[in-house]
């Protein structure tokens, strides 16, 4: 097939190009060139998909089977680039976010659960919200229309290459040996995905022609807190020692939940639900996702090969992870 893909350098999209030339499509990605180096096999064309004559440089004299959009982040954006691919392409996948359903963390979600009242043609330029992803689905359904589109859902994102850094913070930590504050209840269920098993999973909906809307992520509890920092602490060399602190100390300590313990979010109002999103009707589609030993195993290994970063990881403006003497005095009691 000829896949374009809008994006491709960073995380999601870099693993979509990897597994579609592993499959043997044709890829083309779209980007302005700055998250990431271009992988061999692919066709690169540089545009900034804010603007409509690179669109329309992109879109002349090509046709694509497939449109994968890993980037959307404003519905204006998304809606001007899937109006300008719809005489281009036959089906437009566009990977949303868990965050774009309004009940999310207080609630289990699936694919009938409602999403944020956010309208296709909101303005540009909107500070980050979750409400934005809901906007993009609707620019996508607008202009392909329902079916021509599959959306994907996404949810917490880890695996080699990963941007964020919250699976990072937690190996680099664990490789500085020594006691290790770690959060709450080990046995607290996790829900995350593999960029690579989404990936693959979202391609093989794609070839299939498949459209509609899939939740996306890892089964519920088949993830621990203690299955995700033991593996980290195997894979790192096992020097670390974690000394499992309950929720009620954490917050009297005011430790910052998600940010300075990433990934750790205590049984607060609102947030009862966080990792029990129903994925029942992607795992009957053919979601298969690895175990977190071997994700976690592999995300090392690329760290290792990548050196160390020049700064601290970003949760949006916020840096990830705890300060060390906070840590310590935590531990302490």
């Amino acid at each position: 097939m000829k896949i374009l893909i809008l994006g491709g350098s960073a995380f999601l999209g870099r693993a979509y190009v990897s597994e579609a030339l592993r499959r043997g499509h044709e890829v083309t990605t779209f980007n302005r060139g700055v998250s990431g180096p271009d992988q061999p096999g692919a066709e690169a064309v540089r545009g900034d998909r804010t603007r409509a004559a690179d669109l329309e440089r992109l879109v002349e004299g090509r046709r694509w089977d497939a449109v994968v959009d890993t980037a959307g982040e404003q519905p204006s954006d998304v809606l001007l680039s899937a109006g300008l691919l719809s005489e281009h392409a036959d089906h437009y996948t566009f990977v949303s976010s868990i965050h774009a359903f309004t009940d999310w963390g207080k609630l289990p979600v699936n694919e009938d659960s409602a999403t944020h009242p956010c309208p296709a043609d909101t303005p540009a330029g909107q500070a980050p919200g979750n409400q934005l992803k809901a906007g993009c689905e609707r620019a996508v359904l607008e202009r392909f229309g329902a079916d021509r589109s599959l959306i994907l859902n996404c949810g917490l994102l880890v695996g080699p290459y990963e941007n964020v850094g919250r699976l990072l913070w937690w190996l680099e930590r664990m490789a500085r040996g020594g006691q290790v504050l770690a959060p709450g209840d080990p046995e607290r269920a996790l829900q995350h995905i593999d960029a690579r098993d989404f990936a693959a999973f979202g391609l093989d909906l794609l070839e299939r022609g498949t459209t509609g809307r899939f939740l996306t992520t890892g089964p519920t509890g088949a993830a621990t807190m203690k299955g995700l920092l033991d593996a980290c602490v195997e894979v790192t060399g096992g020097t670390a020692e974690l000394v499992w602190v309950p929720d009620e100390r954490l917050l009297a300590a005011e430790v910052q939940p998600w940010t300075e313990l990433p990934l750790w979010m205590p049984d607060q109002p609102g947030w009862e639900a966080i990792w029990l999103a129903d994925t029942s009707r992607a795992q009957a589609a053919g979601l298969d996702c690895r175990p977190v030993f071997e994700t976690v195993r592999d995300t090392w290994a690329w760290m290792r090969q990548r050196g160390p970063t020049a700064g601290p990881y970003l949760q949006g403006t916020t840096p990830l992870g705890i300060d060390p003497d906070k840590e310590r005095k935590v531990i302490a009691g």
